[in-house]
């Protein structure tokens, strides 16, 4: 879509123009207000305008807002010190970036140069990113066949998601590490990319049975491929734990950050490797990022850290994706069309049996002061700010199942 001279790509399209937001809220240019499930996806997950950290960077405008890539500001250093501090001691090298597509790139370029090796395994429909080599991780051929060819050597397989399979858990698991261990045993992966046991950035939030990021990490170790961890959805305490990798305690050769990393104050994106890595490829991969890391987005990044350690948000996070997740089942499983309710933390899926039906949620939804976001397909994707009232979660709730219940009654 085309609006106001701007291309908006993919889903959601345009919707409306946005006059403010703060805290739990949202308002349109109408001035109506709207309690935001989104977080803009997964970006301000501690509410929209946090005070602090626009205080913290109005304080770095003042001193700086850009230093050349061959320098550094106090605040670059400091940042990294305390993101490496809040990660397992193995990761403990930055590269700089502005966001998750370049992140991503930076990861790769570094595993195939560590390495030797050129294949890339992903899953199929998830995203990493709109580069021509993040697209060919998870983006289905169909969709990007104008624009092809992609990146040689990029191996998509099925993600092994609970949802609409008739098998165990432990068979979908047992299966999955065969298929892949078949793709490994050739010893040519440089890497797989994957996220945390949740597709967060399709829109499809599909859930793989747990065990799954464990299996992953012994079959890389095992064939020497090197484990790509992609925490730009699952970080900053959105799956109940601040990263997503302490889910099952598994530490990553690199992982990649970016959306909640500033909460939406400026672009940032980071990758994180080993020593060992990185000293054997940073003369190789050419990480250079003129905007990656600017003073006042690792300012922002600074204090948004600060937060989510200070406060704990990841157990807030825990305890109110769990009670979203059950209260939603309690009130919807049993309606019609509604085919599942699944999630990790606060990132929860409403899938349907219905082509379509989503969009008229959404809108109907958004009409009685809810917004929320989906797949255009089957999918609803709820990422609600991790600082969200119960009060307003409730009232988002209400709004969400009465929606859902009068347009399944049409169907």
């Amino acid at each position: 879509m085309i609006k106001n001279n701007i291309i908006y790509s993919g889903y959601p399209e345009w919707r409306f123009n946005v006059l403010k937001a703060k805290g739990d809220y949202i308002w349109d240019k109408t001035g109506k207000r709207m309690i935001d499930f989104t977080s803009g996806w997964n970006v301000t997950n501690l509410g929209w305008n946090n005070p602090e950290i626009s205080d913290a960077v109005i304080k770095q405008i003042k001193k700086s807002t850009y230093v050349p890539m061959w320098t550094a500001d106090d605040v670059q250093n400091e940042y990294a010190k305390l993101l490496v501090q809040s990660l397992p001691k193995e990761l403990n090298v930055i590269g700089k970036a502005t966001g998750g597509t370049e992140a991503n790139e930076e990861a790769i370029k570094t595993a195939r140069a560590y390495t030797k090796r050129k294949k890339i395994v992903g899953f199929k429909n998830a995203y990493h990113g709109q580069s021509f080599g993040t697209l060919a991780i998870g983006f289905l051929p169909k969709y990007v066949k104008s624009i092809s060819p992609l990146v040689d050597d990029f191996i998509q397989i099925e993600y092994p998601k609970l949802f609409d399979n008739k098998k165990s858990p432990e068979e979908i698991l047992y299966e999955f590490g065969q298929k892949l261990e078949k793709i490994l045993v050739k010893e040519d992966v440089a890497a797989i990319v994957t996220e945390a046991g949740i597709i967060t950035g399709w829109g499809s939030t599909y859930v793989a049975p747990k065990g799954f990021l464990t299996l992953v990490r012994k079959l890389t170790k095992k064939y020497g491929a090197l484990l790509i961890l992609d925490e730009v959805g699952t970080g900053f305490s959105r799956c109940g734990k601040l990263y997503g990798m302490e889910i099952e305690n598994v530490v990553p050769d690199i992982a990649t950050f970016a959306k909640g990393s500033s909460n939406g104050v400026a672009a940032i994106g980071t990758m994180v490797t080993t020593t060992k890595i990185a000293e054997k490829t940073h003369r190789l991969t050419n990480l250079i990022s003129t905007f990656g890391w600017t003073s006042v987005a690792c300012a922002a990044a600074l204090k948004t850290l600060q937060i989510h350690q200070r406060d704990k948000i990841w157990l807030k996070s825990a305890k109110d994706g769990k009670y979203l997740i059950e209260t939603l089942r309690k009130e919807l499983l049993d309606v019609k069309q509604v085919a599942d309710i699944r999630g990790i933390g606060m990132e929860v899926g409403v899938s349907f049996k219905k082509d379509k039906i989503v969009n008229e949620i959404v809108q109907k939804a958004e009409d009685n002061g809810l917004h929320i976001v989906s797949d255009n397909e089957r999918n609803i994707q709820l990422m609600p700010p991790l600082t969200i009232s119960r009060e307003n979660l409730n009232k988002g709730i209400d709004i969400l199942v009465t929606v859902i219940k009068s347009l399944v009654k049409k169907t």
